[in-house]
């Protein structure tokens, strides 16, 4: 390994704790593999046969089922001569068959073949018809280069085959895996609606307030937006004081012990403090509010600009002059006018604050381009593509891709890696696909759904 390129050392360390665990779930995944040679069609052109002897051509190996029931539907297969129309189960041992309970499951009554790696029994529907059983043996090729994937503490192990892929490949794998990814944050997006009972103007704020944590304080963001309550907030909307004195009490950050000790005196002499807390307390009464535990907050080794007071008064002043709502978001058709609708600053206070008490050098604290950047990718354009899913408003979903195509690609450990490997990266919808391609397969070893492992699994061994 010593050719090795120095990110692949690097991550040797990172990765060599899993190797245990990959490894006991290569030897679960070999019936996985069975499905993806059924599923692409790769078995010897000749010579099949049941367990009985008889022969078995396969003219359509069905429908990949990814619910409960057989694994695929509406195979045609011809067995000792005759056509069958039905369903295919398979199995890395026939044995499993009783396992998984199948004898008694009415649903696999109309299994035509069962297809094994090791016939180990015979098998019975729920009626007690015998089911025939084919051994499908897959390539060793196939089989040596699943079990390199697997074992490999190189990441990602198939590095070596993607600067031999074709730009079509790589070109249609990227636009699936982006659109994957809108999908899934659409997912949660609509979970959000759900819990704020079918609005999707809160959905758009818990998802905007989630992605001002940048990552580290993401969740209680999102906690702290559900406390908010934005129909009450709206009777105050006209006042930035009260908007923030509310911002601020529901996060907790208006309780004196919220305050580290060393501090407390500072801000309460300064008066800033004490003000919001007076007016909080009014409107909490005045609400029925109550505030989040403003433990749920992290500050170790979040830069200051990071903090959450910073981010809620941000917050504060974007809803204040009326940019965070969903209908703004929608009236946007360029990048030009969503950038616009995402710069926000501070009020004075926070100009020379990152905390209550703690003085600093004055900064005006506007959002960064780097952070709308970042807001646009993870607020903007999932929440535009899930909307127009949801209204069933196609130009929204494409209004939603077409900035993706336009905003610059993200720059983290997961983009670098990938261009390491050889692949090109363009816009916010390359790094997009790109991380969705190592969380969702590459973490998940789940090889045998990505098109870059299919590609690899193809290799004939040097």
């Amino acid at each position: 390994m010593h050719n090795t390129p120095f990110f692949l050392r690097r991550q040797q360390i990172l990765h060599s704790s899993l190797f245990t665990f990959h490894f006991f779930s290569y030897l679960c995944s070999m019936e996985q593999l069975l499905h993806y040679c059924w599923k692409h069609k790769l078995w010897p052109a000749t010579g099949l046969e049941t367990t009985d002897g008889r022969m078995v051509e396969i003219v359509d190996p069905g429908l990949h089922n990814r619910n409960a029931g057989p694994d695929f539907f509406n195979a045609k297969v011809k067995i000792g001569g005759t056509m069958w129309v039905g369903n295919v189960e398979i199995h890395d041992r026939a044995s499993h068959w009783y396992q998984h309970g199948h004898e008694r499951d009415a649903n696999y009554n109309n299994v035509i073949l069962h297809v094994v790696g090791e016939a180990d029994r015979d098998v019975q529907t729920q009626k007690g018809d015998f089911v025939p059983q084919l051994v499908l043996q897959v390539p060793q090729t196939i089989s040596d280069n699943y079990d390199e994937l697997i074992k490999t503490d190189a990441y990602p192990p198939c590095y070596r085959i993607i600067p031999e892929l074709t730009r079509l490949t790589i070109h249609s794998w990227m636009a699936a895996l982006q659109t994957e990814r809108l999908e899934q944050k659409t997912v949660a997006i609509e979970q959000r609606a759900r819990l704020a009972n079918g609005s999707w103007e809160d959905a758009y704020f818990m998802t905007l307030a989630r992605n001002y944590g940048f990552g580290i304080n993401g969740d209680a963001f999102e906690e702290w937006a559900r406390h908010i309550p934005l129909s009450a907030v709206a009777k105050h909307r006209d006042d930035l004081f009260q908007i923030e004195a509310i911002f601020m009490g529901q996060a907790g950050l208006l309780e004196l012990e919220a305050i580290p000790e060393r501090y407390q005196k500072d801000a309460l002499n300064e008066g800033y403090f004490a003000k919001l807390r007076n007016e909080y307390q009014y409107l909490a009464h005045k609400f029925s509010m109550q505030p989040m535990d403003y433990k749920r907050w992290r500050f170790l080794r979040l830069r200051p600009q990071n903090f959450p007071h910073i981010r809620i008064a941000q917050l504060a002043n974007l809803y204040y002059q009326h940019q965070a709502g969903l209908s703004q978001l929608i009236e946007c058709r360029d990048m030009i006018s969503l950038s616009e609708r995402l710069k926000t600053q501070v009020t004075p206070y926070w100009e020379t604050h990152y905390a209550f008490g703690s003085e600093s050098v004055r900064n005006a604290k506007h959002l960064s381009p780097f952070s709308i950047n970042l807001l646009i990718i993870n607020t903007c354009v999932p929440v535009l593509f899930a909307y127009g899913r949801h209204t069933s408003r196609e130009e929204l979903c494409d209004r939603a891709f077409d900035f993706l195509e336009q905003l610059k690609a993200e720059n983290n450990h997961i983009i670098r890696m990938w261009q390491e490997c050889g692949l090109e990266v363009k816009s916010a919808g390359d790094s997009q696909a790109l991380i969705q391609l190592k969380k969702e397969y590459c973490d998940k070893k789940d090889c045998l759904r990505c098109r870059i492992g299919y590609e690899y699994l193809k290799r004939k061994s040097e």
